[in-house]
C-alpha cells in the first residue's frame, strides 16, 4: 500500500440496510455509478454483504456495503441476518432503505431500533418514490422519518440520487483532528521509528501503522528517521541526533528500551494505534488480569485482518509463548482473524486484540464493548508485550492520565 492510498480502516463505511426487495442493491449501484451489486426482482438476491472501496464525490474515500434483506428467512437467512447485524455494528453511517410504495415494515422498525441503540449516524431513503402515491412528499423536500433525515429517490429515473449523496456527505465524520503521534511532538522535532526487518516483515514495504505514523509526523512538520532495531544504537550515537520521541515495533520493545536513554519518551506503533482507535484506556486497564491467570484459563488473541502467517507469527506463536513463559501457567490460547470475532466471550479470561489498523474505529469499539459488556478484560498486542517485557510504565509515560492507572 502506498502512502497516498487511504486504508480501509480510515475510509467512511456506509452500510445500506432494509427489507428484501426494498431496492438496496439498485440504490447502491445508482449511488456509486457502477454495477457493484446484482439486481433482481427475486427476493434474497443479495446473499452476502458486498463491499467496495472507492472515492465518491462529495463524500471522499468510502467503503460502500450492500447487505442482504434483514427479513431473510430459513437457516441460511438467519446466517445472512447475523452478518448484516455485524456490519451494522461496524459501519460509520447507516442508510435505511424503505420501499416507498409499501411504507415502513416491522423489519424497518427493528433496524431503526438497532441503529438508534448503536447511535450510528443514519439516513432514511424512500426508494421507488416515482411509483408511490402522489399525496406524499416531493423529491428534494426536507422531511424526517423515524427521527432520521429522509430522502426520496428513484433508482429507475435517477431522481434524488444527487441529493442523497449531499445528505450523506453531511454525515461523514470529521477525522482531521485525530492524530497518531503528531500531537506528541512539535514541528522540527526529530523522531526515530524503529522498524525491525525479520521473517514477519512484509517484503519490500512497511506495515500500515508504520506508514501512517510517518505521514502523520510529516504532516506535523516533524522529522521521522526510520531504522531497524539492529542499527538503533548506531543512529543514537550519531552527532546531532537528539530524538524527541522513539516509536518502536512492540516486538522489539525490550531491546529498544535497553538502548534508548530513559529520559527520551518511548512508545510503540501498536499503543499509538490503540489510542487512535479509542481503546487505549481500556487496554491499559485490561492487562492487569494477566497476573491473576490460572491453569486452564482461556485467552483470545484477535486480529482485524487476515494475512499469510509466518512460522514465527506474532499472534499465533510469539504472544502465546510469551504469555505462557510470563505466567508459568498452562493457558488455552484461541485465535480469531478478519471479520470472525466471537459473539459469546464469556469463557475467556482476557481478549488481546491487534492494533486494529485495518478496522474502523467503530468496528474496534464494537469488539471492545462486546468484551466489557460480558465483563471480559480487553487489551491489545502493544500493551500486552510492554507489560510482559517490563516496559509498560515507560511506554505510556507520554499519557499522564493513563500512567496514573498504574500507580
Amino acid at each position: 500500500m502506498s502512502l497516498n492510498e487511504t486504508p480501509s480502516g480510515e475510509r467512511t463505511h456506509i452500510g445500506f440496510f432494509g427489507a428484501g426487495n426494498a431496492g438496496k442493491s439498485s440504490l447502491v449501484n445508482a449511488v456509486t455509478g457502477q454495477d457493484l451489486a446484482v439486481v433482481s426482482d427475486v427476493k434474497g438476491t443479495t446473499t452476502d454483504p458486498v463491499k467496495k472501496a472507492m472515492e465518491l464525490l462529495p463524500l471522499g474515500p468510502v467503503v460502500i456495503i450492500d447487505t442482504p434483506g434483514f427479513d431473510d428467512e430459513g437457516k441460511l437467512g438467519t446466517e445472512r441476518v447475523k452478518k448484516t447485524r455485524q456490519i451494522l455494528q461496524t459501519c460509520d453511517i447507516a442508510v435505511l432503505v424503505i420501499d416507498a410504495k409499501k411504507g415502513s415494515s416491522d423489519t424497518d422498525r427493528e433496524l431503526i431500533k438497532l441503529i438508534k441503540e448503536r447511535e450510528i449516524p443514519a439516513l432514511t431513503v424512500l426508494n421507488k418514490s416515482d411509483l408511490a402515491t402522489k399525496e406524499g412528499p416531493c423529491f428534494g423536500e426536507e422531511i424526517k422519518e423515524n427521527g432520521f433525515e429522509t430522502v426520496l429517490v428513484s433508482t429507475l429515473t435517477g431522481e434524488g440520487i444527487k441529493g442523497l449523496k449531499e445528505h450523506l456527505a453531511r454525515l461523514v465524520p470529521d477525522k482531521t483532528e485525530k492524530k497518531l503521534a503528531g500531537d506528541l511532538v512539535k514541528p522540527g522535532d526529530l523522531c526515530i521509528l524503529v522498524c525491525p526487518i525479520d521473517e514477519s516483515a512484509p517484503k519490500g514495504r512497511l506495515i500500515l501503522p508504520q506508514q501512517q505514523t510517518i505521514r502523520d509526523l510529516m504532516d506535523r512538520g516533524a522529522i521521522p528517521v526510520v531504522c531497524r532495531d539492529t542499527e538503533l544504537e548506531t543512529v543514537l550515537k550519531k552527532p546531532g541526533i537528539e530524538p524527541a520521541l522513539v516509536i518502536t515495533d512492540s516486538q522489539a520493545f525490550k531491546r529498544v528500551s535497553a538502548v534508548v536513554p530513559d529520559d527520551i519518551p518511548l512508545t510503540s506503533f501498536s499503543i499509538l494505534m490503540a489510542r487512535y482507535k479509542g481503546f487505549l484506556e481500556t487496554a491499559v486497564k485490561g492487562i492487569s488480569v494477566v497476573k491473576d491467570l490460572r491453569d486452564g484459563d482461556k485467552i483470545l488473541l484477535a486480529e482485524g485482518c487476515t494475512h499469510h502467517r509466518q512460522c514465527n507469527d506474532i499472534g499465533t506463536v510469539k504472544i502465546p509463548r510469551w504469555l505462557k513463559d510470563h505466567t508459568g501457567k498452562k493457558l488455552i490460547i484461541e485465535t480469531s482473524s478478519g471479520n470472525e470475532f466471537p459473539e459469546d466471550l464469556s469463557d475467556y479470561k482476557l481478549v488481546i486484540h491487534c492494533g486494529g489498523c485495518m478496522l474502523t474505529e467503530n468496528a474496534v469499539k464494537a469488539r471492545m464493548n462486546r468484551a466489557t459488556e460480558q465483563n471480559v478484560p480487553f487489551t491489545n498486542y502493544g500493551i500486552a508485550i510492554a507489560f510482559m517485557t517490563g516496559v509498560l510504565e515507560r511506554s505510556i509515560r507520554l499519557f499522564p492520565d493513563l500512567h496514573a492507572l498504574l500507580m
